[in-house]
């Protein structure tokens, strides 16, 4: 449940600078992936090893449109499966795959080859246009936004949860046999509120001590990420 609270002011005012400054700017990558699907563990790899960049925040968001070929993919929600379709259709696809990675909320690239990606991540790095601060007490996530100049009207404040790593043994389909370990696996995507970056934001949200946090700032579409942090 989420609710939008004037009283966090004096609340977040009152915290030091330095708890202010522990999100962290990145570069959005999403990887849309299956454990049923052949394709993928190339693609799960490299999303491991920009999982140890501070300057990217890897999110891996499993489909279930493979559960049906013998295996049922363990962290699959049919929530990404359909955040990934209104991707295509913002870009004008009619059909969606995996490994697929979303960069920076726009550029689409192929989840297994590294210099497109790269390439992706270089072309969305940015100075952000938006102070985010994170502080986490007890069952909740304080989030403040504070604008540095224009903003779009049209965006989207949205938390994630996920797990740092997992590993899985795939008995069935066509990863049989093999034990996979997955990377910051979304277990939660949860849009906090609408802005028009006219005037600080800020909300308090229930937070499951079990995960990491994230808050991305995306115009509707989905669309462009203008600006995302982790939580330390």
């Amino acid at each position: 449940m989420f609710r939008l609270i004037a009283a966090a002011a004096a609340l977040v005012f009152s915290l030091s600078s330095a708890s202010l400054q522990a999100a962290e700017p990145v570069v959005v990558v999403e990887l849309y992936t299956s454990q049923g699907c052949s394709s993928c563990p190339p693609a799960d790899k490299l999303l491991g090893e920009l999982a140890d960049r501070r300057d990217v925040l890897p999110l891996a968001l499993h489909v279930d449109y493979w559960d049906y070929i013998g295996w049922a993919d363990s962290f699959a929600n049919p929530a990404y499966t359909k955040r990934q379709r209104a991707y295509a259709r913002v870009a004008g696809s009619r059909s969606i795959y995996t490994p697929q990675m979303i960069i920076g909320g726009k550029d689409h690239v192929i989840g297994y080859k590294p210099m497109a990606v790269a390439d992706a991540i270089q072309a969305n790095r940015h100075a952000s246009p938006i102070d985010i601060g994170m502080i986490q007490s007890g069952g909740t996530v304080v989030i403040t936004a504070q604008p540095q100049g224009k903003l779009p009207s049209d965006m989207q404040v949205q938390l994630i949860r996920y797990a740092p790593r997992k590993s899985v043994k795939i008995e069935r389909g066509e990863n049989a046999g093999k034990t996979i370990r997955y990377h910051n696996i979304v277990l939660d995507w949860s849009i906090v509120g609408a802005w028009d970056g006219r005037a600080p934001f800020m909300a308090e949200v229930n937070a499951p001590a079990d995960g990491q946090y994230a808050v991305i700032i995306q115009r509707r579409g989905p669309g462009a990420v203008v600006a995302a942090a982790r939580l330390n």
